[in-house]
């Protein structure tokens, strides 16, 4: 090759690759493109914390009453629903299937509760969050049916004859099973079942023409059974046990109670304690909520926005004295490396 076909490769190769210290590329990686730069001076710092704790620390109020403002009844029901000749061995109760499970509870209003009420289980130590348990599920067969029942599923992915079992997994088999009826005086209190669980899974995650098939027939049960008449997409009770809590202690709405409730009034409460949290020490719970604008009683979201927009009053006000006490003189602003490349110019 001549000198001459170098050069004009040299030259070729120069215009498609340019020297790695120019370019907008460059800058952008040594952050050289025009951009705001603060200067964050201490009358600047000052008023950001004021502003900050005058704006969280009435919001907070305002979470906290509104949580105060939701009505609760919680009545944990695992202890008290066990016969006393059951009480040293409760697991010895609950796996009995000659025994009747029924218990009746008596619940007082302690304060006037407006509809809805929604109507929830709260489990403890219970661990949904579990690694092996979480993956033992088929979204797939959920959806579409029995021909995608995936080795994911395991150890509860075939029945003793072979046949997929539809729904399979670990979550499905753990099903709540649990009932709770309510009665006012002789009256009986609905409980609307229906609309639980969230429209997008009713719609896209479960199948409309999927049918559970082999469920709970082996010879270890887990919790409750489905009506193999009734497709996926519309039992509900599934549809709000597969969607799995992150924390060891959780709540899954049960029902919603359309009438009020009113203060110092008495209700029965049925409860049907089929499910077994014995074997694990954990706890069950009923509880009767109202909602407000915020959703449940959750006053960790005030007290955070109180405790928050308090210490930056007080970092502001700590600020401002050490400003006032012990003043600082402040640079010049064209001595800034970004001013004095503009001045250069």
């Amino acid at each position: 090759m001549d000198e001459a076909s170098t050069s004009a490769s040299g030259a070729a190769t120069r215009r498609a690759f340019p020297p790695a210290r120019s370019g907008v590329f460059y800058r952008f990686t040594q952050q050289n493109l025009p951009a705001w730069k603060p200067a964050m001076t201490p009358g600047c710092l000052i008023a950001m914390f004021l502003i900050i704790g005058i704006i969280f620390v009435p919001f907070g109020l305002l979470c906290l009453q509104s949580s105060n403002h939701v009505a609760e009844i919680i009545h944990r029901y695992d202890v008290d629903c066990v016969p006393n000749a059951y009480r040293g061995n409760r697991q010895a109760y609950i796996k009995d299937s000659s025994i009747l499970k029924n218990c009746t509870l008596q619940a007082k209003v302690l304060e006037h509760m407006r509809a809805p009420i929604y109507v929830y289980y709260e489990l403890e130590n219970f661990y949904q969050n579990h690694r092996r348990y979480i993956k033992s599920r088929s979204d797939k067969q959920l959806r579409f049916g029995a021909k995608y029942t995936a080795e994911s599923c395991s150890p509860v992915q075939w029945d003793n004859n072979g046949s997929p079992i539809v729904p399979c997994g670990l979550i499905a088999w753990s099903l709540f099973n649990d009932t709770y009826d309510f009665t006012r005086g002789s009256k009986e209190i609905k409980v609307n079942r229906k609309n639980i669980s969230w429209k997008s899974d009713r719609e896209h995650k479960f199948g409309r023409d999927v049918f559970p098939s082999n469920f709970q027939n082996g010879t270890l049960i887990g919790g409750g059974k489905l009506d193999p008449t009734v497709p996926l997409s519309e039992q509900e009770d599934l549809i709000v046990w597969m969607r799995t809590s992150a924390l060891p202690k959780f709540r899954k709405l049960y029902g919603v109670i359309e009438d009020d409730l009113h203060a110092d009034e008495t209700i029965t409460i049925l409860i049907g304690n089929n499910y077994n949290t014995y074997t694990f020490g954990g706890k069950k719970s009923i509880v009767l909520s109202t909602a407000s604008w915020l959703g449940g009683k959750n006053n960790f979201l005030g007290h955070a926005y109180i405790v928050t927009g308090s210490l930056s009053i007080f970092i502001s006000i700590l600020f401002a004295l050490i400003h006032v006490k012990y003043p600082r003189p402040q640079g010049d602003p064209n001595c800034l490396s970004w001013n004095r490349k503009n001045s250069n110019s």
